[in-house]
């Protein structure tokens, strides 16, 4: 992976020991500068003081959790970075709270335990296969849409559609 030492990246776990390890991670992949939050309170915080270039937040936090975390920083209309790449981690990755992050607008899911490689995984597709955003009257956020359905007909709904229409089918997944 080319040198991750110039991106900034927002961590943000209620368990001191889960910052330590995924802290670690990052710093054996060569990101320099890590700040670390305990709730999402704290890490919006530290997005009005810092140009973070990525978070990677817990789901399950108290007071302010990862999914409402995320909702703020698409949604809010003070939002430091409402395009900012996220990745939720959570020791409980039933399908019910992927699609819960995956609807506040989560760029990336990844379970725990967390393995460097699984980060490290998660880090170079937000990096490299940046998905474009998308806004509608109930979402904003990354493109839910990831694979191309074989045989899909429509209903082409987004502007960018309307080519797909004549030249294939178009992507219907979720995250």
């Amino acid at each position: 992976m080319p040198s991750l030492a110039a991106i900034q990246v927002l961590l943000v776990d209620d368990n001191p020991h889960m910052r330590t390890i995924a802290s670690a991670v990052l710093k054996s992949a060569g990101i320099r500068k890590v700040f670390e939050a305990g709730d999402g309170g704290a890490a919006l915080q530290v997005l009005r003081e810092h140009a973070i270039d990525l978070a990677i937040v817990d789901y399950n936090m108290f007071p302010l959790d990862g999914v409402e975390f995320t909702r703020l920083v698409r949604n809010s209309p003070d939002s430091a970075n409402p395009y900012l790449p996220i990745i939720m981690m959570t020791g409980h990755s039933g399908k019910q709270r992927v699609y819960e992050a995956r609807d506040a607008g989560v760029t990336e899911f990844l379970a725990k335990p967390i393995t460097a490689k699984a980060v490290l995984d998660r880090i170079q597709s937000v990096i490299w296969k940046p998905r474009p955003f998308v806004k509608t009257e109930g979402y904003f956020g990354p493109d839910r849409r990831r694979v191309t359905a074989p045989g899909f007909r429509g209903p082409f709904r987004r502007a960018t559609d309307a080519a797909r229409e004549t030249t294939g089918p178009a992507t219907a997944a979720p995250l």
